[in-house]
């Protein structure tokens, strides 16, 4: 698998476990979503609003990439979160309709990224204003591990109230090889 296949795979390993992710904390009330639970980002609501700023923040650094690539135009639109624990939305169906609309942009994104791309450089500057200059293929590969990372800890959450997600492993994606 190349490297560019790999990242259209983790962009919709991304786009079915928010589904499942979503579709499950959905069936919360708001005062479940809201109640602090003592994760990083206290709440559930909290730590779907922190992946959706931490997305919404990478693919704006990633919208300046040389390749300027049409499916971050939406993305260059939004205005860029102030915190890493903003909450963009305390509104389950606003924000589920926000990260629908982020994994459809993921998703073309990642199937328009070429080789080239991945072996750039990007420049761009941190949350407090620090310059990083990184291998683009790198920052991309971290853009999804986060992802990952926080959705685990979203499980967790679900888990601590009774609520089971389901399958989570990538490997469910995985297609089976055929014999030569």
């Amino acid at each position: 698998m190349t490297t560019c296949s790999h990242i259209v795979l983790m962009a919709s390993y991304n786009e079915w476990m928010n589904a499942k992710l979503y579709g499950t904390a959905g069936k919360l009330s708001s005062q479940e979503l809201a109640a602090d639970r003592k994760a990083f980002f206290g709440s559930l609501i909290g730590t779907l609003n922190h992946i959706v700023v931490g997305d919404t923040i990478w693919l704006k650094r990633f919208a300046t990439h040389p390749s300027n690539h049409p499916a971050l135009d939406p993305i260059r639109k939004l205005r860029t979160p102030s915190s890493l624990d903003e909450l963009l939305f305390t509104d389950i169906g606003e924000l589920s309709n926000h990260r629908k609309m982020l994994d459809e942009i993921i998703k073309q994104w990642a199937t328009a990224l070429t080789q080239e791309d991945l072996s750039r450089v990007l420049r761009y500057a941190n949350m407090k204003g620090v310059v990083a200059k990184k291998s683009f293929s790198s920052l991309v590969m971290h853009f999804f591990n986060h992802q990952t990372h926080h959705r685990g800890q979203a499980t967790t959450l679900l888990s601590q109230v009774g609520v089971d997600v389901g399958v989570t492993d990538l490997l469910a994606l995985i297609p089976d090889e055929v014999d030569a």
